[in-house]
Parts: C-alpha cells; structure tokens; sequence
C-alpha cells in the first residue's frame, strides 16, 4: 500500500490527511488518484466506504489554485446526506490549503444558499435537482468549470435523475475533466460514461464478498432493555485491546459512554455535535490507549483510520447494508483479522437478513454470554497476557519487588491480587437507557436486493414485481409519487420505469421540498436529520 506522500499531493494537503488519521491509501484511492492527477478521466467502480471521496477529493484540491474566484469543480451526488457528508470531507482535506467548498440540496433554505454562494466557491457538491434550479435562476453558472464528479451514478440513474444529469452536463465546458464512481456499472451507466467521458480508464475494487472475509462476524438476538448488560458481558469476554462500539444517535452515543464510564470502564464517545477539539481529544486518547473503548455515530466514524481495533459491537443496527459493511470495516485492517458482532432485537430480524443478503455474508448467531462465562473468558485472557508477558521476559524490573512479596505472602493469593488489579474495577451501577425504536423491513412486493434496501417514499408503493409503482421514492420532485402510472401532481408523469417506457408525460412544477423529504426513515439519523 501507498502512503499520502507518495502520490506528488501537496504538503497542506498531506498534512489534512495525516490528521484525520488516514496512513496509508486504500485500493481505490491507489488506483484512481494517479490517474486523476494526471487528469485522466476515469470510471471508478468500489462501494460506500472504499475510500472514494479521498480518490476524487485529494487530486482535485491539489490543482485548484487557492486564488481561484469562480466555481471550478462541480460533484453531484444522488441524495442530501451524501451531498453533506462529501462536503464535510472536502472541507477537512482542503482546510489548510483554505479552499472554499460549498454542498447545494433540496430541503435546504435557497435563499441561505444563493448568500453562501456569494461568498464564491471553488467546488460545489449537490444533488441534480436543487443544481438544476440554481442554474435556472441564474445564481450557479458552469462557465468555468474544470472538473466534475459523478458520485454513486447508479444511485442518481436509480433515482431518475438521468436527464437532470445530462441537462447539467450539457453546460459545462467540453474540455473538463470527468469522474465518474459508481458500484455498479449497468447499461445506463456505461451509456452515460459513453456520452461525456472520454477515452476512460476503468479502475474497480469490487470484492467477491462486500464485507471483509477476515472480520469473523457473529450477532447476538436481545430485548432492547437487556442490551447494556449484554454489551458488559461481551466486552468482559472479549476483553478488546481497542473496540468501536456504534450507536445510532448522538443521544445513545452520550448515555453509553457515560454509562460505560459509571461501570468502570475506560470510554469515551464521538459524535457530530463534539467541536474539532473534542474530537482530536477524543481520537487522541484512543489512538494511544488512555482509553480501549470508542462509542461513535456513523457520521462521526467516516474516514475512521485507527490501526490496532480488535473489536467493532453494533450496539445498534445501521439503517442501511452499507453502513453496516463500512462499521465493520474499523477492524480486520492491514491483514490482521478482526471480529464484530451487532446487537439484534427480535423486531429487527429482518432488516438483519437484508444486511446478509446484500453483504452476501452469512452472520452466525451467538448466543448471550452468561454472567459465569464472561468472568471465566475474562480470567482466561487475563491469564494469556500474563503468560505473553512471561514468554516475552519483559517483566525484570519488577522482579525484586516481587521476590521481596513472595517471601511475605503466598503465591497465589499475590497472582490472585495482580489479575483482578489487570481486570479492573466493575461497579454494579444502576443502568437505564433511553429504548431506541426498532429497525424494521417494509415489506414489499418483487423487487431486487437493492430496491430492498431503499428508503420508500410516502407514496403506496417502490417497487412492485421490479418495476417502480405509483407513490414510490420521492426525490427532487416530491409529486403525489416519484414515477407513477397515471398523472402526478409535480412530479414525473405518465412515465414507467422499465425499458419499455410508456406515456408521454414528463415534468411537472419543481419543488424544493428536497432530494430526500424529511419525513422519510432517515429522520432518526445524525446530521441533516433530526436530533434525538
């Protein structure tokens, strides 16, 4: 694997890196910045949490001049959150060279948007629909544009955004730069790569399995008022050098590290609403081994590097199969194995069963450890870190000191004393959560793996027999549904979505309600999302 200084990307920009705790490049990252330096257009195939904006993000900042007064760089990604979280990354690789980035969604204030982007940005990150309505009124022009970013295309070509992306695309300067990233590479896909890239290299890191065959992972069936005990025996088993233990809001986040605390152990947690200082506090602390157990959101987790995370516990279940792929993935690093294992409520079975299906990973069920197991695991490894350290002989200076209680006490009562000083202080406080709602599977008629995994809109259905039905996911154009098969009320009309299309309708009034309305599951998640 490549380290940072070794792609020709410049100092301030090495040094973001570095202090985001990134080391060495991932695959992706390896294949696609060199030819992006280059200025290379290029299709990238590799799935949520490979790496990819680091790809795309790094070669681009490094040759944007910092002087630059216009809109250079233009990423379009398929969704909010996704617009949001490329945004944050951009920001904190370019924070010490000070560009200027600016992400452009529906469901935000447009007036908010047009003041920011007087304040004139290099790089814009948005969402097809809301992009389209700024360039309508004439407040974002693509005059200037260098290089554009397709991110997640299937995604976006999922969503219908096909048109929006060719209107968009059509604007910029033919002489750009192009990158297009996507997992999968359909028809449509190639189609589009046809039509604005030119002479592409194509780099993929798909792996046969999506989650990494070295993390042995286990799931462990638990009413949800049992998990905080659950969550003391496991870890009293395993007894982690470093673990990540992820939870679904930034309220979880807070209770749990303060109920591990309270406990005896030694954690802390992460999440969106820590300042930069609290954060590097935090990483700080756990990258040197002041404290073994990290408590995290999956926003505060994104672009996570730390070597040496033995264990990763979902406390709760992600929303989505990628967000369980990229939690798992902070352990089982540089070809050391590691283990995970996810808390699962009796209600959340099938959103379990999906994440299998779409990781294509058997999870084994394990059951509870009991109370005399978790201390019979404790004692046993407690017991081999005694033997390493033995084998090692790293132990002499202590030797005096420990003939000198010898001669006083008896040998086993002093062995006795020394693991349980090991095994530190376990307080059996009073614990009490506040209950999270369970994650559930809507059910749906047909459809493929993926369109299981997609949030529904408010509408009657998504998918029905592989074909979207009327009511499905709302997007830019929140209408009575997304596609339907009769007259809609703003939003795409009279169109269907397999090859055959039907119906000669096409676009209704725009709204700016939102790419993702805030009414959809994501409403419990941190970030653009309401706070719990």
């Amino acid at each position: 694997m490549k380290t940072f200084n070794e792609f020709g990307l410049e100092p301030k920009i090495v040094r973001a890196v570095t202090e985001m705790g990134f080391e060495e490049a991932t695959p992706i990252q390896e294949k696609a910045i060199p030819l992006a330096m280059e200025g290379r257009d290029l299709i990238g195939q590799a799935q949520t949490g490979t790496g990819k904006t680091a790809a795309f993000g790094l070669p681009l900042i490094h040759k944007i001049d910092v002087s630059e007064d216009r809109i250079v760089a233009l990423i379009m990604c398929p969704t909010r959150e996704l617009a949001i979280q490329v945004a944050e990354e951009i920001s904190k690789l370019g924070r010490f060279k000070g560009i200027r980035s600016l992400p452009i969604y529906g469901g935000q204030d447009i007036v908010k948007q047009i003041r920011a982007l007087k304040k004139r940005p290099q790089i814009i990150i948005g969402t097809p629909g809301r992009l389209l309505d700024h360039i309508n009124r004439k407040t974002i022009k693509l005059d200037d544009v260098q290089t554009v970013i397709l991110d997640e295309a299937d995604e976006m070509l999922d969503m219908g955004f096909m048109e929006d992306i060719q209107s968009i695309l059509s604007l910029v300067p033919e002489t750009r730069h192009t990158m297009l990233f996507s997992a999968t590479m359909p028809p449509n896909i190639q189609k589009l790569a046809q039509q604005f890239l030119k002479n592409p290299e194509h780099v993929s890191v798909i792996p046969k399995q999506v989650s990494a065959p070295l993390i042995q992972q286990s799931y462990i069936e638990v009413q949800e008022k049992a998990k905080f005990d659950a969550l003391c025996r496991l870890v009293d088993m395993e007894a982690p050098e470093l673990a990540i233990i992820f939870g679904r809001t930034k309220r979880r986040v807070d209770e749990l590290s303060e109920a591990l605390q309270k406990r005896g152990y030694t954690a802390e947690g992460l999440h969106g609403d820590l300042s930069q200082n609290q954060r590097d506090n935090v990483m700080r602390k756990f990258r040197d081994g002041s404290i073994d157990i990290l408590v995290a959101t999956d926003v505060a987790a994104r672009g996570l590097d730390v070597s040496g995370v033995t264990h990763v516990i979902n406390f709760d279940l992600p929303q989505d199969p990628e967000s369980y792929v990229h939690r798992i993935g902070r352990t089982g690093r540089a070809g050391k194995e590691g283990t995970s294992y996810t808390f699962v409520t009796p209600r959340e079975m099938d959103h379990l069963h999906l994440i299998e299906r779409v990781t294509r990973h058997r999870i084994t069920k394990r059951q509870l450890p009991t109370i005399a197991e978790a201390m019979e695991g404790k004692q046993r490894i407690l017991a081999q870190q005694v033997l390493e350290v033995v084998e090692n002989g790293d132990s002499h200076e202590f030797k005096a000191v420990a003939i000198q209680l010898l001669e006083q006490y008896d040998s086993v009562a002093l062995l006795s004393a020394a693991l349980k000083l090991m095994a530190g202080e376990r307080k059996e406080v009073p614990i009490e959560l506040t209950p999270e709602d369970p994650i559930r599977v809507k059910r749906r008629q047909g459809g493929d793996i993926r369109s299981q995994g997609r949030r529904p809109g408010t509408g009657s259905g998504y998918y029905n027999g592989g074909n979207r039905s009327s009511g499905g996911r709302q997007g830019d154009r929140p209408g009575g549904g997304y596609r339907s098969s009769s007259q809609g009320k703003g939003g795409y009309e009279g169109r269907s979505y397999n090859s055959n299309k039907s119906g000669e309708g096409y676009r209704g009034n725009r709204s700016d309600r939102g790419d993702r309305p805030q009414g959809s599951s994501g409403s419990n998640r941190e970030g653009d999302f309401a706070n719990r």
